[in-house]
């Protein structure tokens, strides 16, 4: 009987301890710097940088729709469901994988994965958020003035092969990280979001705007959004489903982090849609931006990861006041990054204030030392000071290689154990009752789960297994192919 006794006190010792640590955690101030933080990670260099790059690797038309699509009724789908997870367990990836598959601990290895696959993403996207740094300072300069555009094209692969300039815009980038971070979600995460997102779309929605004016402009509508099927390609509709996932954050688990401080009565579904078609305009609206500079000027559309310090320096060049305008823009680039950036180290800083029982100084200045360190081979990959044979053995240069392993496989797998996790293991009583917290969208939750359940899943894993090899998605698109242009 006393040892029944002192079990019962053990356990409500260790509930109350739960509920306190959970009273005591950090939460949003508003639903609008929440969105702004979430919107920001997935608008940053997602949308700005690597959306128009890989649409134009991609032949532009059919991967926009496909990624249109994919973001509704997959990037939608996992985005609120990470969501879920996170506002339900109040922890970070690896600890609310783990509490919501008790007693199994094999599910937490997600969270692993989320954690390593934010490493890696993050080490290179500082590099470009140092090109970001590199390019303002340039701007300032008027480094365009009496140059030709291809002249101004040039410069971008001077910067990319220079491994002094590289290393030092890595270090500034990752310091300004470390001075978000460091001071937690609300004065740090959330109040720089609510003035650095809107402030980047005022400054794109101008630059939209005055490219209706451009000689390229009705050309790069009809490369947008005019699908060529005849482009369709496994590695097309793979790459789709990775930028979908890239920019809605899903698979990284940034969304299960930033879900670990919402409280209870924030809306999620709504949240989720919000912040999906913020991320879609905002794609959509860069693209616009960028492709009627590059037809306007005879570019080649296939402009790697350079593009957008190719082709926007142009466009400056041709504007009244282009030292203001030019310099303005890359800052914002720069603080838009830093809203994606932010989100990644703040998925290494919670995971391992969680493991290590580390303060939030500590476990930010180890992430971003060991990020530094890592990201050093990206930043050296133009000049091949460090690994020359890298791109002679795997193909692809060290920066091309971490930014395709992590967008094409790791997060797309991460995803697809997400979408397992939440229809196969979770109990679908206590999904239900998270779901409907702070939503008049009851409705909604039935044809979500059997997304989430059946349809996500088995996409995923199709796409998967095609750039596998193991199975042959070429034939059925040449099929669809055939069958729409005999129609």
């Amino acid at each position: 009987m006393h040892n029944k006794w002192r079990i019962l006190a053990a356990n409500e010792k260790k509930e109350y301890h739960n509920f306190f640590m959970k009273a005591q955690r950090e939460h949003w101030a508003s639903q609008f710097g929440f969105i702004m933080a979430a919107a920001g990670s997935a608008i940053g260099l997602g949308s700005l940088w690597r959306f128009p790059y890989i649409a134009g690797d991609n032949g532009g038309g059919a991967f926009v729709l496909l990624y249109i699509i994919f973001t509704y009724i997959l990037g939608v789908p996992i985005f609120l469901g990470e969501l879920l997870i996170g506002r339900k367990t109040q922890k970070s990836p690896i600890f609310a994988y783990q509490e919501l598959a008790k007693p199994s601990k094999n599910w937490r290895m997600i969270g692993y994965l989320n954690l390593l696959t934010s490493f890696i993403l993050l080490s290179f996207y500082c590099v470009v958020s140092g090109w970001c740094l590199n390019y303002a300072l340039l701007s300032l300069n008027q480094f365009s003035l009496g140059k030709s555009p291809q002249e101004i094209r040039a410069i971008f692969d001077t910067v990319y092969t220079s491994a002094d300039i590289n290393i030092f815009w890595l270090i500034i980038f990752i310091l300004l990280n470390i001075g978000v971070v460091y001071n937690g979600i609300r004065k740090g995460i959330e109040h720089w979001s609510k003035i650095l997102t809107p402030a980047l779309l005022f400054i794109l929605i101008a630059m939209f705007i005055y490219n209706f004016t451009m000689p390229g402009f009705s050309q790069a509508v009809t490369f947008i959004f005019y699908p060529t099927f005849s482009k369709l390609t496994p590695s097309v509709v793979l790459n789709a489903l990775g930028m979908a996932f890239f920019t809605v954050s899903v698979g990284l688990g940034i969304i299960v982090t930033y879900g670990s401080y919402l409280k209870p009565s924030e809306n999620m579904p709504k949240t989720a849609f919000i912040v999906a078609t913020m991320t879609i305009l905002v794609s959509l609206m860069a693209a616009l931006m960028i492709f009627p500079i590059v037809f306007t000027f005879n570019f080649p559309p296939e402009g790697g990861p350079g593009l957008v310090f190719k082709t926007m320096p142009i466009l400056f060049s041709k504007l009244p006041g282009s030292l203001v305008i030019s310099t303005v823009f890359f800052l914002l680039f720069v603080f838009t990054a830093l809203t994606s950036s932010i989100s990644l180290l703040e998925v290494l800083v919670a995971n391992l204030m969680e493991l290590l029982n580390w303060k939030r100084g500590k476990a930010v200045l180890v992430s971003a030392l060991g990020v530094f360190i890592f990201g050093i081979p990206s930043a050296l990959a133009g000049s091949k000071v460090l690994f020359p044979h890298w791109e002679a053995i795997y193909g692809k240069d060290f920066f091309d290689t971490m930014n395709y392993i992590s967008a094409s496989w790791m997060i797309p797998v991460a995803a697809l154990f997400t979408t397992f996790f939440i229809g196969y293991v979770m109990e679908k009583e206590l999904t239900r009752e998270e779901f409907l917290k702070g939503t008049q969208l009851r409705f909604f939750f039935r044809p979500w789960f059997f997304m989430l359940r059946y349809i996500a899943p088995l996409a995923v894993l199709v796409i998967i297994l095609e750039q596998a090899g193991i199975v042959n998605l070429s034939y059925l698109l040449n099929l669809i192919t055939c069958n729409t242009v005999n129609k």
